[in-house]
């Protein structure tokens, strides 16, 4: 199952991008034995976007079919291992595609998701876009590692 992270700003060299980096290389790694991945990263740039109606119209433009899921306060919330059974479930039911949304500072226009998006809360507390993107690069990674039967340091 291919997993796409979309995200409004682009994350310049430093700290925060070198986290993504490193989260989505070891849930690619994974991913390979367990049939998620590849994980990719796909960025918007906010100069040519003004307010959420236009940045979730670009986040959603030409959307694969398949599950999509935006990440935002008001969503769901989830441990690690029912984030990990999510997409292990949805690999086999044969879902080609998992996309995940994360806007940009004043959230989605919600109209303008698709019907049927889910949301998905990392909690109530506002968190950076960019902090956000490494949090759930390294979900994808722990959901990777899971599924792969890799202890767990909660077990």
């Amino acid at each position: 199952m291919r997993i796409e992270i979309r995200a409004i700003s682009r994350i310049r060299p430093g700290p925060e991008r070198s986290l993504v980096d490193s989260y989505i290389e070891r849930a690619n790694h994974h991913g390979r034995s367990t049939g998620l991945g590849p994980v990719t990263e796909r960025e918007f740039d906010t100069r040519s976007l003004t307010g959420a109606p236009a940045e979730t119209r670009a986040l959603t433009e030409n959307l694969p079919s398949g599950v999509v899921i935006a990440l935002d306060e008001r969503g769901k919330q989830m441990n690690s291992r029912v984030f990990s059974s999510l997409l292990g479930r949805e690999r086999d039911q044969g879902t080609r595609d998992m996309i995940f949304l994360i806007g940009g500072a004043d959230g989605f226009d919600h109209d303008a998701l698709p019907a049927h998006a889910r949301l998905l809360s990392f909690g109530q507390m506002v968190w950076p876009h960019k902090l956000v993107r490494v949090m759930l690069a390294e979900q994808l990674y722990r959901a990777a590692a899971l599924l792969a039967g890799t202890p767990y340091h909660r077990d």
